[in-house]
């Protein structure tokens, strides 16, 4: 039985025991199991406290969405003590084996390694989507059909009628694309004639989800009932015309040509079908060659660096890029099988250090299948550090995109004519790496709908028009500690608590993450606390956050240079204030200026991540990292000032 993972909350040092035969239910009625008996719950109310919890994956959850969740828009009065009775009952029920911890202002549960049918759900799906990529079919199907078999009914029967209809959605979304992947994976195998009944159905209580009916339209071609097909497209055909005013998609409509013409290929798990029934899962040949006698003639552009092995978090970032890249959540499918939503790039906009690169090639490798037409890269920061032009991005892409070397044009108005050319109508995907500005990234842009462009940047490139702006930050501690264990493996997992100290330290930066781990990878007779006691000193800090080419001191300071004189001076001031964070009107006492000009320092200083913003209660409060504060008090008063 897969295993579920650990939640997003980290244990600290604590005596509490592990019990791998609890399990908690939430793909049917809500239970909690343990030892193969089911512990007693109390209600609608107790199991909606719980399947929240759950659901929000070791996150804290606050008393008001709680709330929400369980008396919706009328509470009672006492509504506060009930969910403190109700979360003190479960602590009693569910006994040592998890910790329901108070963080105001909420309640977060710590499940440890128990196990959740939601959670193995998951990770079964993942599994079989990731094989179904690969083209390994039987194996696909048999982890699919793993996961799917966790489904015991309605997820959260049982629970609150809130909470069902905030929740439920979002889970059959989930189980309907693992099923889809499934029914791929058996169509591949040759098992058409299996699953026709069961299309049947399917395409009957969702008439409107296109990979579904382009499934069943396969099945039916394949056993040999071409007008079967032909009439199962006809009536799709009418009802999205006549309920939603749509014609089918691109796919369904090249689907139903194929069968017309009786050209539609049959089952061969050896090969991927010419058409697929929902979004690709690996980038196929284009449609024809790209003309042009260049070295990489016919070649789909796959130019992404490799994917970070231990990538861990992000899952709310990773899902909203899936959302504008390719449209719907991780394991959700286009219907029409190519990227949907707007046109306009996404850009991941945060501080140095913090992960950037890393969550935008681990974004773009997640979404390549849904980009036939290649995925392009670049680091617009060049290798030795300046910014690398457009010229000789776009002159790189061309290349890759089919055109001779020899024969691209000189002038940059003409290098980009040539590339939207190339581009257009192409389903492609282009990362621009560490861009500077927007003149770095215009250019670049994917000409249509059909193309996506994901940036990175420590500015939010303003005037780039229908941008999606995306705020990476450090991560959460759970991740951080996630990171480091992972990164670091067994010494860092061997003493939570030094290595708890570790990822403060860091002020979960997940570059300065990485460095610890690789050093304690590059000397064995280390231990987690040896290192927590090299970092505690501020004075030592920046000096143990170097490992060859990775240096936290340098990359923070490299937006420095680019501040105004007067910004720059603020910052000193504020850096050298010692208070871990000010409002405006604080700020203007520390900089002996009027609020007004202080609120503008600060926000020039947040645009430029060095400075982070927590809403208050009565106004904005500016925040400097620690390890930021650290960088810049080692500047000279005079280098900050000129």
């Amino acid at each position: 039985m897969l295993r579920a993972k650990k939640t997003r909350g980290v244990e600290r040092p604590n005596t509490r025991q592990t019990a791998p035969d609890l399990e908690f239910r939430l793909l049917g009625p809500v239970e909690a199991v343990a030892g193969g008996r089911e512990i007693g719950l109390d209600g609608a109310k107790q199991r909606s406290v719980l399947a929240a919890l759950l659901l929000s994956d070791g996150r804290m959850l606050p008393d008001e969405r709680l709330r929400a969740l369980i008396w919706g828009w009328d509470p009672p009065a006492s509504w506060t003590a009930q969910l403190h009775t109700y979360a003190s009952r479960l602590r009693c029920r569910l006994g040592p084996q998890v910790e329901l911890a108070r963080r105001a202002p909420g309640y977060r549960l710590d499940i440890g390694q128990c196990r959740v049918d939601l959670y193995q759900f998951r990770e079964g799906a993942e599994l079989g989507r990731r094989a179904l990529a690969a083209g390994e079919y039987a194996r696909a199907a048999r982890l699919l059909s793993g996961a799917l078999a966790h489904w015991r009914g309605t997820p959260l029967t049982g629970a609150t009628a809130q909470l069902a209809a905030k929740e439920l959605p979002a889970l059959e979304e989930d189980r309907l694309a693992a099923l889809e992947d499934r029914i791929e994976a058996d169509l591949a195998l040759g098992g058409h004639r299996r699953v026709v009944a069961e299309l049947r159905g399917l395409v009957a209580e969702h008439p409107t989800r296109e990979g579904l009916r382009g499934q069943l339209m396969a099945a039916l071609y394949r056993c040999d009932r071409q007008g079967d097909a032909l009439e199962v497209y006809d009536r799709g055909r009418r009802l999205l015309a006549e309920e939603l005013g749509v014609f089918p998609g691109p796919t369904l409509q090249e689907l139903h040509g194929r069968i017309l013409t009786n050209t539609l290929s049959g089952p061969a798990a050896a090969e991927r079908p010419a058409v697929r029934l929902s979004a690709p899962s690996a980038p196929p040949a284009p449609p024809g060659p790209v003309p042009g006698p260049g070295a990489w003639d016919g070649l789909v552009p796959a130019m992404l660096p490799p994917a970070a092995a231990d990538f861990t978090g992000r899952r709310g970032h990773l899902a909203a890029l899936r959302a504008a890249v390719v449209g719907g959540p991780p394991g959700r499918r286009a219907r029409s099988g190519r990227p949907v939503g707007p046109a306009g790039p996404v850009v991941l906009t945060g501080g140095a250090g913090c992960g950037k690169s890393a969550l935008a090639v681990q974004a773009a490798h997640l979404a390549r299948s849904a980009f036939p037409g290649g995925v392009l890269y670049a680091d617009l920061r060049g290798p030795g550090g300046p910014a690398r032009g457009p010229a000789g991005v776009l002159r790189s892409f061309l290349r890759a995109l089919g055109a001779d070397g020899r024969e691209l044009p000189s002038g940059t108005d003409e290098l980009i004519l040539l590339y939207r050319s190339r581009l257009a109508g192409r389903k492609i995907l282009v990362v621009l790496d560490n861009a500077r500005d927007e003149r770095s990234v215009r250019p670049l842009l994917t000409p249509d709908a059909c193309g996506r462009t994901i940036v990175t940047s420590r500015c939010a490139l303003p005037t780039i028009e229908g941008a999606q702006r995306l705020q990476v930050g450090p991560l959460e501690f759970p991740e951080a500690y996630r990171l480091l264990v992972a990164a670091g493996r067994e010494r860092a997992g061997a003493d939570p608590e030094a290595t708890a100290r570790i990822v403060e330290f860091c002020d979960r930066l997940p570059l300065a993450l990485r460095i610890c781990a690789s050093r304690l990878a590059a000397q064995p007779h280390w231990t987690a606390a040896r290192l927590a006691d090299r970092l505690a000193p501020d004075e030592r800090r920046l000096d143990e956050l170097r490992l060859g080419e990775l240096d936290v001191r340098a990359t923070l300071a490299e937006d420095l240079p680019g501040l105004r004189p007067a910004v720059r001076t603020a910052l000193g001031a504020l850096a050298r204030s010692g208070a871990d964070s000010v409002t405006p009107a604080e700020a203007a006492g520390v900089l002996r200026c009027c609020e007004r000009e202080a609120e503008e320092a600060l926000e020039l200083l947040t645009a430029a991540r060095l400075l982070t913003v927590d809403p208050g209660p009565a106004e904005l409060r500016y925040r400097m990292a620690s390890l930021v504060r650290l960088v810049v008090r080692e500047q000279p008063a005079a280098a900050l000032a000129a």
